[in-house]
């Protein structure tokens, strides 16, 4: 155990007591290491944000427990407050809770409050290590920036005096998604811009915003590619848009080579298609072209073999998971555009990458999908029903109209494919891509509805086995958070271009803020699918060829929306391993998973089928699910299936990705 997580964890000696009021402003304690180490030791977190609901659980799982003289579900019961105010709790809240107070300010003495309560949680265990070994003074501001700067990026901006250096961190940083927070990105550019060496580039916008960096490295590449005399058929985009000429990066300095070398293997950066063979060019750069479709196939597999080498294990963060299921999603999407003649060969390599994922998924989600709820949403949604909390602090942040674009079962290849197709086609478009967690099992009445209401599963437990109440969950929300009922509009059943025309008309009114937009068609392409992701991912093709998504970006935009996309899950590629015949309705389209009300019933599933359960906390008590063991389906046996319900990667994990003009990522 760290010595960050003893520190916390010595607020909270398990013999004093039962019932703990945790006032915690700065969210301390909603790191998914802590939030383990406290389940471990026997504490149940629970945040104080619904006093309707935090009572009914309280009454009703520990309060009437221990008057009976028992143990509630867990040893004690932590009441979380995103506040210092405890002062507003109920009486007898605070009659018997034992309080705790936990602040960044008191827990990094020698250290600027202001500064460390800007950077994610994920780094506060090696600040707080950092500050025991090297701390020997206490820091202002730039002194923390600088601090912080050199012991948890390993950055250090007065020896940044030469191009190759600069692009050397850049690339170090994005390429381990670490990019800079705000106020740090501003305290490196200028100190750098007073070396008068980096005169007009946007130093701010390459540190912080990963988007806007790619897409400068992916001209700049193009550029290179050019100046050697390899030209290819890539759209012109944000850079070359403004009729300026990207940045010149040394490619050919040992230390860049090594990191774009390795973005290309796994998608992050894209080679240039080029026709006939290159004469001039050097030989490491062959990495970022494709000459012919055997090259591209042989990346693909040096891309598989490269994550299967790198999958995190059961204890990595959710930032890792998120990460991995990009690099994935880039792998099969490559994978299912290769010609069949190429693909063929390196299937089976690809679906060992695929099993090996989901087999480490579990275990991980065994371990720690618990914590998840729990976690805070003011850098991004880790779960599906933080999304809407995410969403109205940035309308808080200014972003007055929001529009929340919920691609039905799309799976983050698929995402992959569709923003792959955007930028041929739209290139005015950028995205800042993320990932978050759906819910288990991932059933669209489970995950869609609490996407749409920001709520758990067991809070709105009446209605878990339909959508039917997503649109008044929807208002319900906003009108919560200060909006009249007149302001939100939710739509679904949307799939085609000839449906756009009513959506424009909707959005046109000013008084709209929040726009909430089902679209059916992958699901409907899933559930209809009889030629596996490969025929899914060319009805895909057919329809970015339609127009729909470039018009549906462009009408939100022009209308001052603020467009984020997401899914309520996605959806894997399985096989049948049998049909369960027990006589009870379940979720129709979740193959991959049943779920019972009857604690009998669903312990009774047949020996010879390979199933399992899992406890997930957030689902109502009489809400059991039954899984599918590895990707297969409960259908006839050996039949193949593309579908959704189960623990997989490619189910659980969705993209959410903001849209925007390429001319406002700087």
């Amino acid at each position: 155990m760290s010595l960050w997580i003893e520190r916390i964890l010595k607020e909270f000696p398990s013999e004093l007591s039962r019932f703990w009021i945790a006032a915690d402003p700065d969210d301390v304690l909603l790191d998914e290491r802590i939030l383990a180490s406290l389940r471990t030791q026997g504490f149940e977190l629970l945040p104080f944000e619904d006093s309707v609901m935090f009572r009914t659980y309280y009454e009703e799982r520990y309060r009437a427990a221990w008057d009976r003289g028992e143990r509630g579900p867990a040893e004690a019961l932590v009441l979380h407050l995103r506040s210092g105010a405890t002062g507003d709790l109920p009486w007898d809240y605070l009659r018997d809770g034992r309080r705790v107070s936990l602040g960044l300010a008191d827990l990094f003495p020698k250290l600027s409050y202001g500064v460390v309560r800007q950077i994610g949680s994920e780094h506060l265990e090696a600040l707080f290590d950092a500050q025991l070994r090297h701390a020997t003074q206490t820091f202002g501001e730039a002194g923390t920036k600088d601090f912080i700067l050199t012991h948890i990026f390993g950055v250090s901006p007065y020896l940044i005096s030469r191009p190759e250096a600069l692009w050397r961190e850049l690339l170090r940083l994005h390429f381990s998604d670490m990019m800079l927070p705000p106020a740090l990105a501003s305290h490196v550019a200028n100190i750098l811009n007073g070396q008068g060496v980096f005169k007009g580039l946007p130093l701010e916008s390459l540190l912080s915003s990963k988007a806007y960096f790619l897409r400068v490295v992916q001209d700049a590449w193009d550029q290179f590619l050019e100046q050697n005399g390899v030209t290819g058929s890539r759209s012109v985009d944000l850079i070359q848009s403004k009729h300026e000429a990207a940045p010149i990066i040394p490619f050919e300095h040992p230390d860049i080579r090594a990191i774009v070398d390795s973005m290309f293997l796994d998608g992050t950066l894209h080679p240039l298609a080029i026709e006939g063979r290159p004469t001039g060019l050097p030989g490491w750069a062959k990495i970022g072209i494709v000459e012919d479709p055997d090259s591209l196939a042989k990346r693909v597999a040096e891309g598989a073999l490269r994550l299967a080498g790198s999958l995190p294990g059961t204890e990595a963060s959710h930032r890792d998971w998120a990460q991995m299921s990009r690099r994935l999603a880039e792998v099969i999407f490559r994978f299912h555009s290769l010609p069949p003649v190429q693909a063929e060969p390196i299937g089976d390599q690809v679906l060992e990458v695929q099993k090996a994922a989901d087999e480490r998924l579990r275990e991980w989600v065994t371990a720690h999908y618990a914590d998840l709820p729990s976690l805070p949403a003011a850098k991004g949604p880790v779960m599906v029903h933080h999304v809407l909390r995410f969403l109205s602090m940035r309308r808080d942040a200014g972003e007055t109209r929001v529009a929340l674009l919920v691609f039905d079962g799309l799976a983050m290849d698929q995402w992959v494919q569709i923003r792959d197709s955007l930028a041929q086609r739209a290139p005015e478009l950028t995205f800042e891509e993320n990932a978050c967690f759906a819910w288990l099992p991932t059933l669209t009445s489970v995950s869609r509805q609490a996407l749409f209401s920001g709520l758990k599963p067991r809070e709105f437990a009446n209605s878990i086995e339909t959508t039917s109440q997503e649109p008044v969950l929807w208002s319900r929300f906003w009108q919560d958070h200060g909006l009249r009922a007149n302001e939100v509009i939710y739509r679904k059943g949307i799939k085609r271009t000839d449906q756009l025309s009513e959506i424009e008309a909707v959005i046109a009114d000013p008084a709209i803020k929040a726009a909430g937009i089902v679209v059916d068609t992958i699901d409907e392409i899933v559930h209809g699918s009889v030629l596996g992701k490969r025929g899914i991912a060319n009805q895909i093709e057919s329809w970015c060829d339609s127009g729909f998504f470039e018009r549906l970006f462009a009408m939100l935009l022009n209308k001052g929306f603020h467009i984020y996309l997401t899914a309520d899950h996605g959806n894997v590629e399985a096989v049948g391993i049998g049909r369960l015949n027990q006589g009870v309705a379940t979720e129709l389209r979740g193959v991959r998973a049943r779920t019972y009300r009857s604690e009998a019933i669903a312990a009774s599933t047949p020996g010879d089928i390979d199933a399992f359960r899992l406890d997930i906390a957030g689902l109502p008590d009489d809400f059991l699910p039954l899984f599918a063991g590895g990707r297969g389906a409960f259908v006839q046996k050996g039949e193949p299936i593309v579908a959704h319900g189960g623990l997989s990667v490619e189910e659980l994990i969705v993209p959410f990705v903001k849209v925007f003009h390429a001319s406002k990522s700087i």
